[in-house]
């Protein structure tokens, strides 16, 4: 080979190994560049926040409060899709009755709408409920409360997402709203008579969540699953738990959605509820009969029947979380903009329809930017789930945050629907012994090994439910010491 010819390879080399370096950079620009698209695209939405709250507010003395406050009520907002709406989608994705793209879509829009539509009631009792006004003195130490318990909340919740924890965004923002409130006046500012009936909710919530979701799923195992025809026996009673479903929801919506337009009372509204129950039901039954022709008696057929129930449950659960997880973002900024309208801070407020939308778009961005870790950790790592154990999750915790959200009370959603996978779980090893025992009693002689005993123990994880609870036990004073923390950085440094 001739020197040219050398010197020329040599040359081809050197851009080859160029090339290389080059083509690595990119591949390792990439990586590093693609964690940061999540937050950049959050701080956009922050600073557009802050523009609105510009907008809408106008040119006053306490405009820049107005803006900040609203930067932080984004923020919240964010960290709320980010973490609480696993709960929501979580039991459908890991059911594999939706994709991870579906049930951020569905959750996005109906969490939007029950933000909107559904959102007022609890708002008012986060803002208001938890601290008596008048005891904070001024309304400028009233408005550092409230910005305290905002950020306090959202940096509880974002820490708690990093790590990978589904904690309590309600126990964060009531926490934190506590904290502040006796960091500026005392523990007499603390309506303790509302806390007592919200911590009783906290403790109620779960446990009822759980119930529901372990009676639907004795429903379905009684009525389906362990009759001789499955598919027969699916065709009866399919449509009546969507027929059920379909009637909590409108009953729910005829009385929140429609109360700007008509007022309906309670008893109208379950009649409203009972007509699309049976019309819903009705329409189910042939759907549901064309869907099972030529299905395989065995359980593995009946998740196909399960499949469109299951993606309305999940879509009445965003919805009801929209309606009372709005208010952990935009309580506080709803007295925040109140205050610095009108100084008054101890009469009732309304809720400023463009507080609202904020909260509503932030919780949907949180969702979609950061929302999938923990949905794969909610609806993977408890319990297996399949689509019927999902169902009665999203059910069962609809149900419970509806009614919550009637009553007014900041209920975790947390609580409610991790209490169902839970209740549905701990339903599954008392139904394994329960089969175990009349087995053994069916034939005492024969020996019955123990690999069902085995298996029926792992159907719930306890490590998890020890973890999820004591991230439950540590949310508030966590919340509420920082709240104060922050609260007294307010005061040093501002002078209130």
């Amino acid at each position: 080979m001739s020197d040219d010819n050398k010197g020329d390879a040599r040359h081809l080399e050197t851009l080859d190994r160029d090339l290389a370096r080059y083509s690595t950079l990119e591949v390792a620009t990439q990586y590093v560049a693609r964690p940061m698209v999540g937050p950049g695209i959050s701080l956009v939405f922050i600073v557009l926040a802050g523009l609105a709250a510009a907008l809408f507010f106008g040119q006053s003395t306490n405009s820049m409060v107005v803006i900040v406050a609203t930067c932080l009520g984004a923020y919240m907002a964010l960290n709320i899709g980010a973490n609480d709406v696993a709960n929501n989608m979580g039991p459908a994705v890991g059911a594999n009755a939706l994709t991870m793209g579906g049930a951020i879509g569905i959750a996005v829009v109906f969490e939007s709408a029950g933000a909107l539509i559904a959102g007022g009631d609890v708002v008012s009792t986060i803002a208001k409920g938890i601290i008596a006004p008048e005891s904070m003195g001024t309304a400028t130490t009233f408005i550092w409360a409230m910005m305290a318990a905002l950020l306090s909340a959202a940096l509880w919740v974002n820490l708690a997402t990093f790590v990978g924890a589904p904690v309590s965004t309600t126990h964060s923002v009531v926490g934190g709203v506590m904290g502040a409130g006796i960091a500026a006046a005392g523990f007499g500012a603390v309506s303790w008579g509302t806390m007592g009936a919200i911590a009783a909710s906290w403790v109620i919530s779960p446990v009822l969540g759980g119930a529901i979701a372990a009676f639907f799923l004795f429903i379905i195992k009684s009525r389906i699953i362990y009759q001789d025809d499955k598919i027969a026996a699916a065709r009866r009673w399919v449509p009546v738990l969507v027929g059920i479903m379909a009637g909590a929801f409108g009953a729910y919506l005829a009385l929140k959605g429609l109360k700007k337009i008509i007022k309906i009372d309670m008893p109208t509204a379950l009649l409203i509820g009972l007509a699309i129950a049976v019309l819903v039901w009705m329409v189910m039954i042939p759907v549901i009969k064309k869907q099972s022709e030529g299905l395989e008696n065995r359980n593995k057929s009946l998740k196909v029947l399960f499949g469109i129930p299951l993606v309305v449950s999940a879509a009445l659960l965003s919805f009801a979380h929209g309606a009372n997880d709005v208010a952990n973002a935009v309580g506080p900024l709803a007295a925040i903009v109140q205050v610095s309208q009108s100084g008054d801070f101890t009469h009732s407020f309304g809720i400023p329809f463009w507080v609202m939308v904020i909260g509503a778009f932030g919780i949907s961005f949180g969702l979609f930017l950061f929302g999938p870790k923990l949905i794969r950790m909610v609806g993977s790592q408890i319990t297996k789930l399949n689509p019927m154990r999902a169902y009665c999750v999203a059910l069962s915790a609809a149900i419970t945050v509806i009614v919550a959200s009637w009553l007014g009370l900041p209920v975790s959603s947390t609580h409610i629907a991790v209490g169902g996978v839970f209740g549905v779980g701990f339903f599954r090893e008392w139904d394994a012994e329960r089969r175990l025992r009349n087995a053994r009693a069916a034939m005492p002689d024969k020996p019955i090994y123990s690999v069902e005993e085995r298996r029926r123990r792992k159907l719930v994880r306890r490590s998890h439910f020890l973890t999820i609870i004591a991230a439950w036990v540590i949310t508030v004073p966590a919340a509420a010491l920082l709240s104060a923390v922050i609260f007294f950085v307010l005061n040093a440094v501002l002078g209130a």
